[in-house]
């Protein structure tokens, strides 16, 4: 079975923290057997078993993109570059499609990507983002979508459930509908807690590309909270906006996520994430969720999917509310009632990355037609 899979994203090293879902994407489908996996994407380390299908050229391109932010950062932020950029990646990923005629099928990340497929009838397989459903409602951009999904076998597959209703609106005519929830790499399993670590003062840690919207309330419902010793609020993420952190927010810039496991997730308090942002299922929600972390949210679609609020997470919406979900957590046995109860949640429903693998190869298998 030979696949193309195509990511705008993916990590230069082991030590880069963009795009590093689509590394461990890329290495469990790797590890399929009869599976033969080429992958168009930035420059950055491949498994024996997959092979590059970006040229060079592109590879210096997209190495450039990654450096700016990545192509929806980029259209966010404006400038000509903002129009030229998708213009010329649209147009690369085309040619990689007419490239690599001889594959049988298209693994396709993001909506986007899949505009420049050549009218050539091979099946599709297109993940979707929260980000994707922005997309949308720009004119003509379902038209497109429409045009080309007619001339082919589709699944789409958002990674997280709350999307499958707008995308079934969409395209449910065309295409079949299918969540496909990202998985989990083990080390977020492995991370052990204490009890001992929910003490004063109690470390809180926030992990975001630091954006007004992915902060959100972040700033202005925390400083009732914090900054008098009793709570540290650690926050970690690649400044990709121009926002000035308060002085009582303890700000680390990147980090790995061997850093996040080791040494901080095994002994906080709990993560918070007050994002405004149009998400799809957060990873670094379910990495927390898988090392027992209990997690404070804002009350998003995206967050109420995955967390049940007072039995795996608290969900907020307003100030007071989230004050006291603080205090409900600092609670030594409410904090590793919810941790817990998280932790199995993710076990059940989400798994490892394998699993992930696993749930695409079946897909391919239907798109094929492959018992």
């Amino acid at each position: 079975m030979r696949i193309l899979l195509i990511s705008t994203s993916y990590p230069r090293d082991k030590s880069d923290w963009r795009g590093v879902f689509m590394r461990h994407l890329v290495f469990s489908l790797a590890r399929i057997p009869d599976l033969k996996l080429r992958v168009w994407a930035p420059p950055g380390d491949l498994p024996e078993q997959a092979t590059m299908a970006a040229s060079p050229t592109d590879r210096q391109w997209l190495k450039r993109l990654m450096a700016a932010g990545g192509i929806s950062h980029l259209m966010r932020s404006g400038g000509w570059r903002s129009w030229g950029a998708p213009i010329r990646l649209l147009r690369m990923i085309g040619a990689s499609y007419r490239e690599n005629a001889d594959v049988d099928l298209y693994h396709i990340n993001w909506l986007q990507c899949a505009l420049p497929l050549p009218a050539n009838g091979k099946p599709a397989l297109i993940s979707v983002l929260g980000n994707d459903m922005l997309l949308l409602k720009l004119p003509l951009v379902r038209h497109l979508l429409r045009r080309v999904m007619k001339q082919r076998k589709v699944v789409i597959c958002p990674n997280a459930e709350w999307m499958q209703a707008p995308l079934h609106a969409a395209f449910g005519d065309l295409a079949a509908i299918q969540p496909v929830s990202f998985g989990i790499d083990p080390s977020w399993f492995a991370v052990e807690r204490s009890p001992h670590d929910v003490c004063p003062p109690y470390r809180w840690i926030v992990v975001s590309r630091l954006t007004a919207d992915k902060l959100g309330s972040l700033f202005s419902w925390s400083k009732n909270f914090f900054g008098d010793g009793s709570r540290e609020l650690h926050l970690f993420g690649p400044m990709q906006e121009d926002i000035q952190v308060p002085s009582w927010i303890h700000y680390h810039g990147s980090a790995t996520p061997e850093q996040l496991a080791k040494e901080w997730f095994a002994h906080a308090c709990g993560l918070i994430t007050l994002s405004r942002h149009a998400e799809g299922r957060p990873q670094v929600m379910l990495e927390a969720m898988a090392a027992g972390l209990p997690i404070i949210a804002s009350n998003l679609q995206a967050h109420a999917s995955i967390l049940v609020d007072g039995e795996t997470g608290k969900l907020c919406g307003s100030v007071e509310e989230f004050g006291a979900a603080l205090r409900t957590l600092e609670d030594d046995q409410a904090n590793q009632r919810l941790g817990n109860a998280a932790k199995r949640w993710v076990v059940r429903e989400i798994g490892t990355w394998d699993d992930c693998a696993e749930r695409y190869m079946q897909i391919y298998r239907l798109l094929l037609g492959v018992t």
